[in-house]
């Protein structure tokens, strides 16, 4: 535990830094918030006061309609995967119906195993500085805002690292498990399953750690099966995703892409060339599972535009699991030069983004 002190330290202060930008700027600038927002504001959002509700956001409301009452269908609730709101009932009624508090209990938690297991396992496979350089990058990442979000993005990433770390000690047994809870927690745990694959192949007990493999599939066969027996639609979480109106692309994860340098969007398509090239890197310098990883979580979002909405449609946020590219980026930030121009570029896009979201604009 001594170890992931450091990495401890970013994520307390970044976290309080985060909140301090986004409870001043709630409270004085009140004047400024979207008059929008009455569309996708709701009750389950005001909780604890503005300077805590403040995260609790957008999809926000439909984590909290899960955790208290559950899956309903026709509805858009099946689009967003079960752990995460289980977590959060499950606590929301320990605490006397406080489900904002304990979206947060449970994101924060998530996110400080994510930045105690990352750092330490970048360590081993590289260095001390590239560790603390890559929880640092996690930490100003422009959309790890959502870490200490009532979202599902720490709960996932500490569920991704978990089962890398796992497997580097040769526990694919359980690594399989959380890849198993990491798919149960959003779609991009599918990522994982190839990750496993080569870890699998490469083990000295090849034929009984690739059968392994069918745990996370069999895992996630609970969510249909509740959803069919909660809603007499086992497959709804599939056909939710029509309300973003998102398809697969005949042209797989160019699709997106090519859709999105089309509509004039300016920042996704270079955050996804740039994640890309960074996951190239990141095979090379951690390896072909930690690649293919990062390739995969990032190529799902990118295959599945949204035809209203955008062909990288909240893709800044779903880049942010992808850990191995901030490896890569660490390695590259080795030179202080380079490490200033990343940290400064980063920085600021977190800032622009937390002022948005605590005005109630879209952020991703």
């Amino acid at each position: 535990m001594r170890g992931s002190w450091p990495a401890l330290r970013v994520f307390v202060w970044s976290r309080l830094a985060l909140w301090a930008l986004a409870a001043g700027t709630v409270l004085l600038l009140e004047e400024e918030l979207n008059p929008r927002r009455v569309r996708w504001d709701t009750p389950r959002l005001h909780e604890l006061g503005a300077a805590v509700d403040v995260w609790a956001r957008w999809d926000s409301d439909w984590y909290l309609l899960i955790a208290e009452s559950g899956y309903d269908w026709p509805s858009v609730t099946p689009a967003f995967f079960p752990l995460y709101p289980l977590l959060v009932g499950g606590l929301g009624r320990m605490l006397g119906e406080h489900y904002v508090l304990a979206g947060l209990i449970v994101s924060l938690t998530a996110a400080a195993v994510v930045f105690a297991l990352l750092h330490r396992l970048v360590e081993r496979r590289l260095s001390h500085l590239v560790a603390r350089r890559t929880v640092l990058y996690l930490a100003v990442f422009p959309t790890s805002l959502f870490l200490g979000a009532v979202y599902n993005e720490s709960l996932f990433l500490a569920l991704a690292v978990g089962t890398f770390v796992l497997a580097e000690r040769g526990c694919l047994g359980w690594a399989s498990v959380l890849a198993g809870l990491a798919l149960l927690t959003r779609a991009q745990g599918i990522a994982l399953i190839p990750a496993l694959a080569i870890f699998a192949w490469r083990s000295r007990e090849r034929r009984r750690n690739l059968a392994l493999l069918a745990v996370p599939l069999a895992m996630f066969l609970a969510f249909p099966l509740a959803l069919e027996f909660s809603t007499g639609h086992g497959l709804a979480f599939l056909d939710a995703q029509t309300i973003w109106e998102r398809s697969l692309a005949p042209l797989g994860p160019l699709g997106g892409l090519v859709q999105a340098i089309g509509e004039g969007d300016v920042v996704g398509p270079v955050l996804a060339v740039a994640m890309l090239a960074l996951a190239l890197l990141a095979w090379r310098l951690l390896g072909a599972a930690y690649g293919v990883y990062a390739i995969a979580a990032l190529a799902i979002p990118m295959a599945l535009p949204s035809e209203r909405l955008g062909g990288l449609y909240s893709f800044p946020r779903f880049a942010l699991v992808a850990f191995p590219c901030l490896a890569a980026l660490a390695v590259l930030g080795r030179d202080r030069r380079v490490h200033v121009v990343v940290t400064a570029v980063l920085v600021a896009g977190l800032a622009v983004n937390v002022v948005r979201w605590a005005l109630w604009y879209w952020v991703a």
